[in-house]
């Protein structure tokens, strides 16, 4: 474990971290989640100036109210603020935040969704403090496990296979979690995301370790440290399931061509600013940009797992086996479904 670096002298400034909570018809979950983000230490600690942004987007239920009402009985003087946006999609509220809803003093973002549950007292105090010790290091996620890994209690099969199949397919201390990550406010203020995007942590991701598309990729912009993490309710039926991957999928297929644009521009900063105004502009570039000769998604959303075949230990390879026959439907469906015009703006 990491040693943590010594806390601030009275005469270093205390540290302003905003917390972005991505709300999106999450009444049901909502009170529970502003409950543990409570519990967390780092609110007691006066190295740090927090406030909480409770971005509740598109809804079409009660967030608004339950988040109000939520907010009224939890313990302690927090400062929070709750903001009732009209127009939903993560990577338009995603741009809300970091331009316009945050303190033009935070030092510190952190984005979280409203569906989670953290364990730990201590979990944003060491994310926040692990970043702080390693030079260089400008972002940092908590692990995403399912709630079915976490909690003991008998499995069925169906999802005993689910919970082995996860985090296979990347390096979670390497990649941007978009359900809880933090990072640097000056380093993501440098560019905005196209309204639309399927899956903004990717594309977070990207922009953070290449500083918009302007230098090679540094993986050692984003780090993390075992142990820190939350959870997150595992989807449980095979309809879910599917669509979540095929959203991924999609996704990452657009990101492809958007990161395309940014290569080939001398001023991707000025391009995202547009993209992040005109909410026609990603269709505009997916019907410009596809087909290819791959068709809509490229082949490596089909080939990634089964690559790892050879290299897995013998009682895993029937899950990469099947894992990869679900590649194979989740490809096939996400081909169709772009090819009928599904991509931007896909929940």
């Amino acid at each position: 474990m990491a040693t943590n670096p010594p806390a601030r002298t009275p005469k270093t400034p205390p540290c302003c971290l905003d917390i972005g909570i991505f709300a999106h018809n999450e009444s049901d979950n909502i009170a529970r989640t502003l409950e543990t983000l409570n519990r967390q230490d780092i609110l007691d600690n006066p190295d740090f100036i927090i406030r909480l942004h409770v971005l509740a987007n598109g809804c079409s239920d009660d967030t608004v109210a339950r988040a109000k009402a939520a907010i009224d009985t939890l313990p302690g003087a927090r400062d929070y603020v709750v903001h009732d946006l009209s127009e939903g999609g993560k990577s338009r509220t995603w741009n809300r935040f970091v331009h316009d809803l945050s303190r033009p003093e935070a030092d510190l973002l952190m984005f979280c969704d409203a569906d989670i549950d953290i364990p730990n007292a201590d979990n944003i105090t060491r994310l926040v403090r692990y970043r702080e010790s390693r030079p260089g290091r400008v972002a940092g996620s908590s692990q995403a496990v399912k709630d079915i890994t976490y909690h003991a209690g008998p499995l069925s099969p169906k999802d005993r296979l689910i919970s082995a199949a996860g985090g296979t397919l990347y390096n979670w201390q390497k990649s941007i979690i978009g359900s809880f990550y933090i990072a640097e406010a000056a380093v993501v203020r440098r560019f905005h995301l196209p309204i639309g995007l399927p899956v903004e942590d990717g594309f977070v991701r990207a922009m953070i370790l290449t500083d918009v598309m302007r230098k090679p990729e540094d993986l050692n912009r984003i780090d993390s440290e075992e142990g820190i993490f939350h959870l997150y309710k595992s989807e449980r039926s095979v309809r879910t399931i599917l669509r979540h991957q095929v959203r991924l999928v999609i996704g990452n297929a657009i990101n492809t061509v958007v990161f395309g644009i940014l290569h080939a521009s001398d001023t991707p900063q000025a391009v995202l600013a547009s993209a992040a105004r005109d909410p026609d502009w990603l269709n505009g570039v997916l019907d410009r940009e596809l087909p290819r000769k791959y068709g809509y998604v490229p082949v490596n959303a089909l080939t990634k797992r089964i690559k790892k075949f050879g290299a897995t230990p013998l009682k895993r390879k029937p899950v990469i086996l099947v894992g990869f026959v679900f590649d194979c439907v989740v490809y096939v469906m996400a081909q169709f479904k772009m090819s009928r015009g599904v991509g931007a703006g896909f929940w």
